[in-house]
C-alpha cells in the first residue's frame, strides 16, 4: 500500500523538522510513505527549511501567499498518488505513532474513512473553549447528518484516495473538516473512529485557529445539510 501523508504548514519553522522526522520514523510494514508538505506562504523561514528537503524523499509545494489550510489540503489531495491519504498537522499536537491504529481499519477492509478521536484517546493541554467548541461541532454533525462521531474537527483524517479525490471541496480555511464530514456522510460513507493522543498548544506557541474559524465551521455544517 502507498500512503500519501499531507502536511499543510504555515509559519512552523520551530516544529516542521521534528514533524517530518517523526513521520519518517513511523514503522509501517508493507506501506510506502509519500510525504507531501504544502507550504501555505510561510514568512518565518519555514520555506527555507523545506528547500533542504527537496529531492530527499519529501515533495514540497509552495504557495506564493497565505491561502488557508483548506486550500493547502486541496492542493495536497490533488498531488497525492497514494492508495490512502492521511492528514498530518505541522505543529506537534498530533502523534504520528498513532498511524498504525489509524490505518488498521482501512487495511483490514473495515472502513474507507477513519477519524482519529481525541475524545476517545488521551488529551493534554486543550483549552476549555476549544474543548467545548469541539464537542459542539461533533454534536451538530451527529444531529444534522446522523453520524455517531465524537471528534468532527480532529486533524487526523484518513481516506481511501478515491473517496477524498471524489469530493468537490471548496473550503479555503479550517472549515475543511466540516465540509468533508458533511459531504462524506451525505454520500453514504461511514466514519470509523479510533483513539489517538493529543497535546495542545497555546496561541503564544503558534496555534492559529480562532473564534471566527469556529463560526465558519458551524455555518459550513449547517449549509451543507441543505446544499451540496
Amino acid at each position: 500500500m502507498k500512503l500519501s501523508i499531507l502536511i499543510p504548514v504555515y509559519n512552523e519553522r520551530t516544529t516542521i523538522r521534528e514533524v517530518i522526522a517523526r513521520v519518517r520514523a513511523v514503522e509501517l510494514e508493507g506501506v510506502e510513505k509519500e510525504i507531501i508538505v504544502i507550504d501555505d506562504g510561510s514568512i518565518d523561514g519555514t520555506g527555507d527549511i523545506l528547500r533542504d528537503y527537496a529531492g530527499q524523499g519529501v515533495i514540497v509545494h509552495t504557495f506564493a501567499s497565505n491561502s488557508g489550510k483548506g486550500m493547502a489540503l486541496r492542493k495536497g489531495i490533488e498531488i497525492a498518488s497514494g492508495d490512502v491519504v492521511l492528514i498530518q498537522d505541522a505543529d506537534l499536537e498530533y502523534n504520528p505513532q498513532d498511524y498504525p491504529a489509524l490505518l488498521a481499519p482501512i487495511r483490514q477492509g473495515r472502513a474507507e474513512v477513519v477519524y482519529g478521536s481525541r475524545f476517545l484517546g488521551q488529551i493534554e493541554n486543550m483549552r476549555v473553549a476549544h474543548w467545548v467548541a469541539n464537542r459542539v461541532f461533533a454534536f451538530l454533525a451527529n444531529l444534522l447528518y446522523g453520524t455517531e462521531i465524537t471528534d468532527e474537527a480532529t486533524a487526523y483524517k484518513v481516506f481511501r484516495a478515491e473517496v477524498i479525490k471524489g469530493l468537490p471541496i471548496r473550503a479555503r480555511r479550517f472549515e475543511f473538516c466540516a465540509e468533508v464530514t458533511a459531504k462524506l456522510t451525505k454520500r453514504g460513507y461511514k466514519i470509523h473512529e479510533v483513539p489517538i493522543r493529543y497535546k495542545g498548544r497555546s496561541s503564544q506557541e503558534g496555534k492559529k485557529i480562532g473564534w471566527r474559524d469556529g463560526v465558519a465551521t458551524l455555518w459550513t455544517l449547517l449549509k451543507y445539510r441543505f446544499v451540496d
